[in-house]
């Protein structure tokens, strides 16, 4: 089997192994979810976490601006909000690429190189990967070596020190490309990828709080679980939106804590909420883009 034909093969067996685990947690506490209601409150925090996880779909595009901006190419927040907004739902086509063209596509209009567009699109999951990293040794309380590992050999990868003389033999290679190097150290990106995965973890702490009470000492373990479940779902290739590796980490870790059948009912109540935040973002960028038209 060659590599072409590897890469489609692993992305069906992670598929299909994901499936698996879920229906078969499913299947064994169905009736527990069944017997789950959500009462005022309830929906009260799941109106919470829709509003809370909109704005952090918001704040992630002013991130990706803010990472263009280090590429000496100056967009406004607002219209890296809009573009991410409108190209969030792409990424569940399958591939999981087509918002990355999006953007991409939308930078090229502001006279923005194909290649300083595509760095940035490149640059911001690394970021993401690190605020991931971060995140789980906070919520965990202990030492993880593997993820202090990749934080660290990213955090000194996109240094301007080593980052930009790559860049330069890059460019180098196609005459006309314009050359490409970062300003500074993007360290105002990357506290802003650790908001947005904050903002995140607010939201999926209202969603729980939709099912059950959390008590103070609950909070890093759910931390932890939302990182590493969001953290996977990001770099699992292939799989739209990272559907089903997210759900499938989140009750691993949980369901060794909370009841099953919460824990099954608490992570598609998230993945609603999350879905209906992108769509709702989506359609107010696509209003706003009919409203106030930007040349």
């Amino acid at each position: 089997m060659n590599r072409k034909q590897l890469k489609p093969f692993l992305r069906g067996l992670i598929l299909a192994a994901v499936l698996f685990f879920l229906l078969k947690t499913l299947a064994n506490h169905w009736r527990e979810v069944a017997q789950i209601r959500i009462d005022a409150a309830g929906i009260a925090c799941l109106t919470i976490a829709l509003g809370i996880t909109l704005f952090a779909h918001i704040f992630a595009g002013y991130v990706w601006a803010w990472i263009l901006k280090l590429l000496s190419y100056r967009v406004s927040g607002a219209w890296g909000a809009k573009t991410y907004l409108t190209t969030n739902l792409a990424k569940y086509l399958p591939g999981n690429i087509w918002h990355f063209y999006g953007r991409i596509s939308a930078a090229t209009k502001l006279k923005i190189p194909v290649e300083a567009a595509t760095l940035s699109i490149l640059l911001e999951p690394l970021l993401m990967v690190i605020a991931g990293c971060l995140f789980v040794l906070i919520g965990s309380g202990s030492i993880a070596w593997l993820q202090i590992g990749i934080a660290i050999a990213i955090l000194i990868a996109i240094h301007p020190i080593f980052l930009n003389p790559i860049l330069r033999q890059i460019s180098k290679l196609k005459p006309s490309t314009s050359i490409l190097r970062l300003e500074k150290y993007p360290l105002l990106p990357l506290l802003g990828e650790l908001g947005f995965l904050g903002l995140r973890s607010i939201g999926f702490v209202f969603a729980v709080l939709a099912l059950r009470t959390v008590n103070w000492g609950d909070l890093p373990l759910l931390v932890t679980a939302f990182s590493w479940a969001w953290l996977l779902g990001l770099i699992t290739p292939g799989l739209p939106g990272g559907i089903g590796v997210f759900e499938a980490v989140a009750i691993a870790f949980l369901s060794r804590s909370f009841p099953s059948g919460e824990i099954l009912a608490i992570v598609a109540l998230y993945r609603l909420v999350n879905t209906l935040a992108e769509t709702l973002g989506a359609g107010l960028a696509w209003i706003d883009d009919r409203l106030f038209p930007q040349d």
